[in-house]
């Protein structure tokens, strides 16, 4: 039996498949435009054997019925797409309504936890936004913090000024220090550096917490752009939610 299991992000679609025990490396790509034949054309190319598609989406829900329509067509199959519930392997949450919390944050702290039993653990994604999750030694899903992604932040500084704007066009210098030579550099720089100081503060405000450092995962498309940052040692897990999907559905596909 083959098994799809799909990560739909805000920007990029990851997807993994699960045979004979063992997850397959994961493939990327963005999603932007993307219709059923796109689906078909990525994630189905080769379908056979195909029996389930298990899917985390925080995408619109024009995009789930495209992936929907591909699974049928390739390989007669409704995805079966995932809600955040209060508690689910291992891992319980104390948001006040569980549904308010992303999918994708819950898987991934699932994984996270099946990765560290009975150690604290601080999940970041870095992706389209910047998630920040903490998860205690016993699965406790403590709460977190949203900030916008290193693209976004620029983005809308781009958008929302005209000094800026006018002086940030046409430079594509790339900076290596915090204290950039040109504007655009400046812009991005001081997005990944925001994160990276964002993300060691998180990790001193868990320790005072939890009274014990956690353990800090990183994963998200944009967190290879910070992760030289960051000052806190910690593990780069690029299909963090895909394992989590595995661990949620019991299929043991992986070793911590």
């Amino acid at each position: 039996m083959s098994i799809l299991l799909v990560d739909i992000g805000n920007t990029r679609v990851k997807w993994v498949r699960f045979e004979k025990g063992q997850l397959s490396p994961q493939h990327t790509a963005p999603h932007a435009g993307w219709t059923a034949k796109d689906f078909s054309r990525n994630l189905f190319k080769s379908a056979r054997g195909i029996e389930r598609v298990i899917v985390v989406s925080v995408a619109a829900a024009a995009l789930e019925r495209s992936l929907s329509l591909a699974s049928r067509q390739r390989c007669n199959v409704t995805p079966e797409f995932i809600k955040t519930q209060r508690r689910a392997a291992g891992v319980t949450t104390k948001y006040e309504e569980p549904w308010r919390l992303g999918v994708d944050r819950f898987i991934a702290a699932i994984g996270a936890h099946h990765l560290n039993p009975m150690r604290p653990v601080c999940v970041v994604g870095i992706g389209t936004a910047v998630t920040i999750d903490l998860i205690d030694s016993r699965g406790v899903h403590r709460g977190g913090a949203i900030i916008p992604g290193p693209d976004l932040m620029v983005a809308s500084l781009l958008k929302d000024t005209n000094g800026i704007r006018r002086r940030a066009a046409g430079s594509r210098l790339v900076a290596r220090v915090l204290f950039a030579r040109n504007t655009r550099a400046a812009l991005e720089q001081g997005a990944r550096y925001a994160i990276a100081a964002a993300v060691d503060r998180a990790m001193a405000e868990a320790q005072k917490i939890l009274k014990r450092k956690p353990v800090l995962i990183l994963t998200g498309g944009a967190a290879p752009a910070v992760r030289a940052l960051i000052r806190t040692p910690h593990r780069f897990v690029p299909d963090l939610v895909l394992r989590g999907l595995a661990v949620a559905y019991d299929l043991h596909s992986f070793e911590p």
